[in-house]
């Protein structure tokens, strides 16, 4: 590195290098520790927590260097908000940092008293709201019916409390419509705790119905619109991923009819496009049985080692091939109607003007490919390659080079196919 740079840039390329480690531990632990000290003294706590904002900032090119020290991290700030302090920002993405997030029974109502006291119109609290949804969503995976924590529901005044299951849900539903973060951390929620098999017997045809009527009677044209649509659009996609076939299939046809009567493809927003891609994507999924397509182009060794020792003794290097016999045997099932739109709909994401949503896209299409029969699958790389036209736009270029090379990675771009791709290859390397 530093044959190649000279001077402060030398300098600075080294240094931005050595980082091995969480080197400010013992600092960070002073700054924990300072927290319920200066808790009442604003501008003392923001001054800490910028201070700690600015140490996590070093780390974010690095931030598995953080993980040893996560479990610590988390205890302090967890005493601190039983306590109802509030936990200042986290840098660390929350599907790491909810592994070590506790999940006791006595957790459950503590955590939901503290979430419902939040103000969710305060923008400087925002963070406080995100832990207590995260650390709710966890909670929620007591291996227990949540009946057992309502007790005697019939008050001595005779008037009848909200059962747990209730107030989540209206909890997870309220902070679906804010505009901050916590959105993002209600539709964690409502993937956790609405799968649950007691809570899915009773509540999940209801909120399902919940989302459709969101979307169906919700405009894009104001903000909160937006945002109403953006939470029940993330709920579904996360309900839709992390739910069981069983229990969402027949629900999958009526959310794609709504959803193709609402036009989302078409929305002016973005984050709406992307996400209905994200949707449509679950709902294939949740069509087709889940299975690993065996006519797939399974590569070989990796080692150079091991190919030359391959080479050697059999005088070639053997290649692996789907065994076409067995792939006959395993396609003798129907494939609903419903898969068609869904892939006809990513095929149009491929042409989005937005690369989020062609991004999205390109996934759906290895998803939903790799579950398909070989002579479907190859009708779907053949549209793909259709995105190649010099009647396309650019952006229908690189929404269908993202999907080859999903496609390829997935092993999904049969070597037969590779003629047809070798025109776009040779085409972009006439451009260097």
């Amino acid at each position: 590195m530093e044959g190649v740079c000279n001077g402060e840039e030398s300098e600075l390329t080294v240094q931005a290098c050595v980082l091995s480690e969480f080197s400010e531990s013992a600092e960070a632990r002073a700054l924990f520790n300072s927290l319920p000290d200066i808790h009442q003294d604003t501008a003392s706590r923001e001054a800490i927590i910028e201070k700690f904002v600015v140490m996590m900032d070093r780390y974010q090119e690095q931030p598995h260097l953080l993980d040893p020290h996560l479990e610590w991290m988390l205890n302090m700030l967890l005493e601190m908000t039983r306590n109802e302090k509030s936990p200042p920002l986290l840098v660390r993405g929350y599907k790491i940092f909810m592994q070590l997030f506790p999940h006791e029974v006595s957790d459950v109502q503590p955590v939901l008293d503290l979430l419902c006291r939040q103000d969710q119109k305060d923008t400087e609290t925002w963070e406080t709201r995100y832990i207590l949804l995260l650390w709710l969503s966890m909670t929620c995976l007591i291996p227990f019916d949540l009946s057992r924590l309502d007790g005697h529901l019939s008050a001595d005044s005779g008037l009848n409390r909200e059962t747990i299951m209730d107030r989540i849900l209206a909890v997870a539903k309220s902070f679906l419509r804010v505009s901050d973060k916590s959105r993002d951390a209600a539709s964690v929620l409502v993937s956790k705790f609405v799968t649950r098999p007691d809570v899915k017997q009773k509540r999940l045809g209801d909120f399902l119905d919940w989302c459709l009527t969101t979307i169906s009677q919700t405009s894009e044209m104001t903000m909160e619109g937006t945002v109403a649509l953006d939470g029940a659009l993330q709920s579904l996609a996360q309900l839709f991923k992390h739910g069981k076939r069983d229990d969402f299939l027949q629900y999958a046809p009526t959310v794609l009819q709504c959803l193709n009567q609402k036009r989302i493809a078409e929305s002016n927003q973005a984050t709406l496009r992307k996400l209905g891609v994200k949707v449509v994507q679950r709902l294939g999924l949740t069509c087709l049985k889940p299975r690993l397509a065996k006519w797939r182009y399974q590569r070989g060794s990796r080692s150079l080692a091991v190919n030359l020792a391959l080479s050697s003794a059999t005088g070639s290097v053997e290649d692996t091939k789907p065994d076409l016999e067995s792939v006959s045997q395993e396609e003798d099932y129907d494939i609903p109607q419903e898969v068609e739109n869904v892939i006809e709909q990513l095929l149009v994401g491929l042409k989005d003007k937005e690369t989020i949503v062609r991004w999205s896209s390109a996934k759906g299409i290895g998803r939903v490919t790799g579950r398909l029969p070989k002579e479907l699958a190859d009708e779907v790389v053949e549209s793909v390659l259709e995105c190649f036209s010099f009647q396309e736009t650019d952006n229908a270029w690189h929404g269908g080079c993202l999907a080859l090379a999903e496609l390829g990675r997935r092993g999904l771009l049969l070597p037969s196919r590779l003629p047809d791709g070798s025109f776009v290859f040779s085409f972009f390397y006439s451009l260097l």
